[in-house]
């Protein structure tokens, strides 16, 4: 049985130093946050609409309609965002390793002046700069000029998919609350599960950044919940005046 690999010099064996856990916290973010944009929109689609009118298929066709085209929303604008971010990082590394290949020395000069910049004597400096340039120059260079890693550069096919996903599993979660829940209590209800789901999202948001909790929860709710009164008020007005 393999052991299991020894903890980097210096590091603490709980304490994550991998250099994509940065990446991975902001991919668990993000899906946190678009789960919330998905409660969010369709519970307030949804509850306007129950304000209208009780009838279930036009809640559902309001309901479906909000999920979908968010959906398809989101993941087309994560994957032009994400799109001109790869581009980018594409054409940074493209051209890190061009003038590794190209200027060498002045790139080894380079780097131990960063190295410099960052507090080391210049002797120490030099010999960091050829002991990381021997093991993995671009590598090297790209992570202390740019904070940049071949590894870290983002999908965006992926990106879209992990964002249509958590808007998706965030929509159904009002949508199928005012679906199933008997008419008579089908809206406070609703708000009951939304209210609470928010909640869920702005604790796990908060933790995943490491801050306290309250604040950034107290905060979702009172959004989600103002978003939610407004809506049902608006289609409430519009279903006893007759125009729906």
């Amino acid at each position: 049985m393999t052991a299991p690999a020894a903890p980097a010099p210096g590091a603490h064996a709980n304490e994550p130093h991998d250099a994509s856990i940065h990446g991975r916290l902001n991919w668990l973010r993000a899906g946190v946050l678009g789960a919330n944009d998905g409660i969010v929109s369709v519970a307030a689609l949804v509850v306007g609409v129950a304000g209208a009118t009780t009838a279930t298929p036009a809640i559902l066709t309001a309901g479906a309609a909000g999920l979908v085209g968010g959906a398809i929303s989101m993941a087309l604008g994560e994957y032009v965002s994400v799109s001109s971010q790869s581009d980018s990082q594409h054409a940074l590394i493209a051209k890190e390793r061009r003038e590794l290949e190209e200027e060498p020395e002045e790139e080894l000069a380079e780097l131990a002046g960063l190295y410099e910049q960052k507090g080391l004597t210049p002797e120490t400096a030099q010999q960091v700069a050829i002991e990381l340039t021997a093991r993995d120059a671009l590598a090297a260079h790209l992570e202390t000029e740019l904070g940049l890693s071949e590894e870290a550069v983002a999908s965006p096919l992926a990106a879209a998919g992990a964002s249509a996903l958590a808007f998706t599993t965030g929509a159904l979660l009002p949508l199928l609350s005012i679906l199933l829940l008997p008419e008579s209590i089908r809206v406070p209800g609703t708000f009951a599960v939304v209210l609470l789901a928010l909640a869920a999202t702005g604790y796990f948001s908060a933790r995943i950044g490491q801050s306290p909790p309250l604040r950034p929860t107290i905060r979702v709710v009172a959004g989600g919940a103002l978003a939610l009164g407004a809506t049902f008020l608006i289609g409430s007005l519009l279903g006893t005046s007759g125009m729906v």
